[in-house]
């Protein structure tokens, strides 16, 4: 360890601390946006839950993912809303490293996610006489505990590393949560190392499952093609473009953080592209997955029409 490595008991979130004079206004923003992801979210899972037309493999992917949406937003708005409420810029040194495993796990689960669910579309477009059979309830559990297990799995190994190199003070992060490149910048040591394992593992990660998204598209778009009528090809399409606009958001807004340069400019700026798959895709997905569909807008209906008897009765 270098000569100024100290022990410390946490870290400060330096956040938005350029935006000081707008606070309560921000704070007041991502509390509504913070709330709406939990409500959709749940709305979404109650949907599928009570409706029996939507337990179908898609809509079970679909909880996952809600489900995930709920526990990511969870992981990083909190502290976010404190931060901009209170001021209090202290994150525990333990807190700040189990929100760098769970944040890292759930993006890497999602990724999977969205692979899974790009495969499931495949099959039901490209060979749908085959479909319940390939996708059945057993198949839908294990390739969902599948994701989960290799998300969190993965997310062990840059955790473990970071954790393992000594910082040194001041311990101030240039973020609102703690990620890689903010802790790694704290480092006494040369984290060239650290910096190519964790690359690669998140590289790995989001590119063989982005790889296959593309891959299993090209079968879809071939399968497309080979329809006969215009209306089959946009059935079949339609059934893809929510899960299109989901994976472009969120691998759009993941390579320009990941993937870009180190700098003070794109420091910055990383801060409020991490808010679009921290906060604002959360809130999108319900919405661009569920919320515009049929069968969940009728689910929905039934789930309102319900409370709103049982509290006139009451």
């Amino acid at each position: 360890m270098g000569e100024n490595h100290t022990q410390f008991d946490g870290f400060l979130l330096q956040g938005f601390s350029n935006l000081d004079d707008f606070r309560i206004l921000l704070f007041s923003f991502f509390l509504c946006t913070f709330l709406l992801t939990l409500t959709g979210n749940m709305l979404v899972i109650l949907a599928v839950y009570s409706h029996s037309r939507l337990h179908t493999p898609m809509y079970f992917f679909v909880t996952n993912l809600s489900l995930l949406e709920m526990w990511y937003i969870m992981t990083t708005a909190p502290k976010l809303l404190s931060l901009l409420l209170t001021k209090d810029d202290r994150i525990s040194h333990d807190w700040c490293f189990a929100q760098l495993y769970m944040f890292h796990g759930l993006g890497m689960t999602e990724c999977g996610l969205l692979a899974v669910m790009a495969f499931d579309r495949c099959m039901a477009i490209c060979i749908p006489l085959r479909y319940t059979m390939i996708m059945n309830g057993r198949m839908s559990t294990f390739l969902a505990i599948l994701c989960w297990a290799s998300g969190f799995s993965a997310s062990t190994i840059p955790t473990t590393l970071t954790l393992s190199v000594p910082l040194c003070g001041p311990h101030y992060i240039d973020h609102y949560f703690c990620d890689l490149a903010p802790l790694l910048a704290l480092a006494c040591t040369d984290t060239s190392f650290t910096k190519t394992i964790n690359s690669c593992v998140i590289g790995f990660a989001t590119m063989f499952n982005l790889i296959f998204i593309i891959f299993m598209y090209l079968n879809i778009i071939y399968s497309i093609m080979t329809l006969r009528t215009n209306t089959g090809r946009q059935k079949a399409f339609s059934t893809c473009s929510s899960h299109l606009t989901v994976v472009v958001l969120f691998y759009s807004t993941a390579f320009t953080v990941y993937a870009s340069p180190e700098g003070s400019w794109v420091t910055s700026h990383n801060k409020l592209f991490a808010l679009v798959y921290t906060i604002f895709t959360p809130l999108l997905n319900p919405i661009i997955y569920s919320l515009r569909n049929n069968e969940v807008k009728i689910a929905l209906k039934g789930i309102i029409h319900r409370k709103c008897k049982h509290v006139r009765l009451s």
